[in-house]
């Protein structure tokens, strides 16, 4: 009305008044429940799963109240999804117990994400103390603006690509390998600087041709370590498929081992790299490399004991055998579905959920034993973006909105993502 009264220039000024608070306020209620309407409409009657991150207890009461109020039933839950917390994973008094006495079948994941953090955390002796020294030196460059200012300079001056170190943060999924890749990528500049600063000690490991190697071993592994991670997040993440990259990533860690036992690092970039420009004999480090390799598969071994084998009939089901678990009328329907040219030709075409919700329709039993292997959650992947967002809302907007609406935005848009 105002550029049509006016001109687009007094309309553009309009725009710059901000909503009142109530207004705010108001129009996210409005966001939240029709959001919470939409989801609750599509989810009765239909079966569903969970992820979560809480106290037990806490958590229990607030999915009880929430399906109690919107006419959901716990026995339509297939699948729950959380962190290894005892709270959570509790065979007695975690939320697991508490889910298992509403819902005797739902399944309980831990996490794929969650495992693969805690397989990579191990470290042994030797390359721990790597680590912890990076550490330092980070802390020791970026928690005084003044030394954070003088690395910053001395690495444009050497035309570093990088003006900065990153900080280590154990709670973030991705940060030890960001972390010692750019440490790797600025040695140089740390050591010259370690020296400007009197740090002669740690200078002179900057300056050891072991000391470089490990570091730069451990920005390789913990790289790879970040691309499998990576590949296990997303929105549309099954368990078939997680398990396909964990089997993946294990196999690698077998041929990485291989080879280094033929005295061979191209598995690993930096530490080739290394190895080739300083002509650095690597066969002191290797041993060190190597009871690090077999530690990692070990705990990969620990944390992911399942066989992916046993997802083979719902990725490919015309040309996997049927599971010995099968009931007789599972088996007859899995024969005649994958005699059925019809889906065949779909199945190339389709995604898996979508495939097995048109096979649900015409063969129920085998349909809905997939969809009970499609529908739990494998991570907690959207949990975690659910509270990051929440931080992103509380950093930006806290003048205007309140943490319960906040929270309430966050939840039920993540909600709506889920389903």
């Amino acid at each position: 009305m105002v550029s049509v009264m006016l001109d687009d220039a007094s309309a553009a000024k309009i725009k710059t008044i901000p909503l009142s608070n109530d207004t705010v306020a108001r129009r996210i209620n409005d966001i939240a429940n029709d959001l919470k309407e939409q989801l609750v409409d599509k989810l009765k009657d239909k079966r569903f799963a969970l992820q979560d991150r809480a106290t037990a207890e806490e958590l229990f009461k607030m999915l009880d109240c929430f399906l109690t109020e919107n006419g959901l039933k716990w026995e339509n839950c297939i699948g729950v999804c959380s962190d290894g917390a005892q709270t959570m994973a509790g065979m007695r008094k975690g939320l697991r117990a508490l889910i298992k006495k509403e819902s005797p079948n739902a399944e309980w994941t831990h996490c794929v994400i969650h495992r693969e953090a805690l397989a990579s955390r191990h470290l042994s002796s030797e390359l721990s103390e790597v680590m912890t020294d990076i550490v330092g030196v980070v802390n020791f460059i970026k928690t005084r603006p003044l030394k954070t200012r003088v690395f910053s300079a001395i690495c444009e001056e050497m035309g570093a690509e990088h003006q900065a170190l990153l900080f280590h943060s154990e709670a973030r999924w991705l940060s030890r390998g960001k972390v010692l890749s750019r440490v790797f990528e600025l040695r140089e500049q740390i050591r010259m600087f370690l020296e400007q600063e009197n740090k002669y000690d740690l200078a002179e490991k900057f300056s050891g041709e072991n000391f470089l190697a490990k570091l730069a071993y451990l920005s390789d592994i913990f790289g790879k370590l970040n691309e499998l991670n990576l590949q296990l997040q997303g929105k549309d993440k099954h368990l078939p498929q997680v398990t396909d990259k964990i089997s993946s990533f294990t196999r690698k860690l077998a041929m990485w081992g291989r080879r280094l036992d033929e005295g061979n690092t191209d598995s690993f970039e930096n530490l080739h790299e290394f190895v080739d420009t300083t002509d650095y004999d690597a066969t002191s480090v290797i041993p060190h490399i190597k009871e690090h390799i077999s530690s990692l598969m070990g705990f990969f071994k620990k944390y992911f004991p399942e066989n992916s084998s046993q997802y083979d009939w719902v990725r490919d089901p015309f040309n996997a055998p049927a599971p010995t678990g099968f009931s007789s009328a599972e088996e007859d329907q899995f024969i005649e579905m994958t005699s059925d040219s019809t889906l065949r030709l779909r199945f190339t075409s389709q995604t898996l959920s979508e495939f097995w919700l048109t096979v649900e329709r015409q063969y129920p039993l085998l349909g809905q034993r997939a969809m009970g292997i499609l529908l739990p959650f494998a991570t907690s992947y959207l949990c975690e973006i659910g509270f990051s967002a929440v931080a992103a809302l509380k950093t930006k907007y806290r003048s205007k909105l309140n943490i319960e609406q906040e929270l309430r935005v966050a939840i039920w848009v993540q909600a709506a993502r889920v389903h």
